[in-house]
């Protein structure tokens, strides 16, 4: 049987087909887009400076590192003393992205901070943070969080007051990160943290984006200009790919003189030259030179 079709049935077909290739044309400029924002040869580097809100050294030094130099993320430590400076300089440097460094520590021997909800499980004799995660020869017996006999409650009460009372104070706060690794002491603790950081809203991992850590190339020597170098070769050895660095930007002033703890002296020194490193124009002409494009954690949710 042969059906003859009426001319609004002839417009219906035209209109579907104009619709159909539409639609076509608009998925591949999407495509297209896709492509352009990842691109499959492209670089892309999160520097990343841990500990502001520490020292007030490691409060200038962390800026320092952005407003001077490659960082492009920083992690803000909530129990630190100088915590009420870096919420302010960072909220007056807003392109700065921000990581809430979760922490069940207090490292340095001469100087230390407490949970910020008080004594627990979580805290030593003197109301403290334990001074590491794991057991170590350098401390006694029952001196780390992991021999502290902590409830899995006060961890997570400690952990979610540091996140609100920095999203209270700090505008661009995108992640969570762990101070020292704690997280690594218990499974239990590993899934406390994800659950927090998806209930805030601040579950980037960058291990799910396909971020690798940048490989490194040894310095000749502990000056910054060897430093320097051994950081620019280290770029410019970069394949295409999304790399992340960490390190602990400061200044050496007066302060880190008593900044330290058995097995980790110069503390400032040392700190000097990553602000150094990341405000030098030899990596920075080595991140022009090779097209890497730096970006932070915040970066890796627009782009996909």
């Amino acid at each position: 049987m042969i059906i003859i079709l009426s001319l609004s049935d002839n417009q219906l077909i035209l209109m579907i087909m104009k619709k159909r290739i539409l639609m076509a044309m608009m998925l591949s400029v999407g495509l297209v887009f896709s492509a352009a924002g990842q691109k499959d040869d492209e670089i892309r580097l999160i520097v990343r400076g841990d500990d502001i809100g520490s020292f007030h050294a490691a409060n200038i030094g962390c800026i320092k590192a952005y407003t001077d130099g490659v960082e492009r993320s920083t992690e803000v430590m909530v129990p630190c003393p100088w915590f009420p400076e870096a919420a302010e300089m960072l909220n007056e440097h807003p392109g700065l992205d921000v990581g809430v460094h979760l922490l069940v520590t207090s490292e340095w021997s001469e100087m230390k901070w407490r949970p910020i909800t008080g004594e627990s499980s979580i805290s030593d004799k003197n109301g403290y943070f334990y001074p590491m995660v794991w057991p170590s020869d350098n401390y006694p017996p029952q001196m780390t969080f992991r021999e502290s006999g902590y409830r899995l409650w006060d961890v997570e009460r400690e952990l979610r007051a540091q996140i609100e009372v920095a999203l209270k104070n700090i505008k661009n706060v995108t992640h969570v990160s762990t101070h020292m690794g704690f997280s690594s002491a218990d499974p239990a603790i590993e899934k406390l943290v994800e659950r927090l950081a998806k209930e805030y809203n601040l579950d980037i991992r960058p291990e799910e984006y396909g971020v690798q850590r940048m490989p490194m190339v040894k310095s000749k020597s502990d000056s910054y200009e060897d430093r320097a170098e051994a950081f620019a070769q280290s770029i410019m050895n970069l394949k295409s790919g999304t790399y992340l660095t960490v390190e602990h930007p400061a200044m050496d002033y007066k302060e880190m003189e008593t900044i330290g703890h058995k097995g980790n002296s110069n503390v400032g020194k040392q700190r000097q030259g990553v602000t150094y490193v990341f405000t030098s124009d030899v990596v920075k002409e080595a991140i022009k030179k090779k097209g890497v494009k730096l970006i932070s954690y915040g970066d890796l949710v627009k782009e996909h």
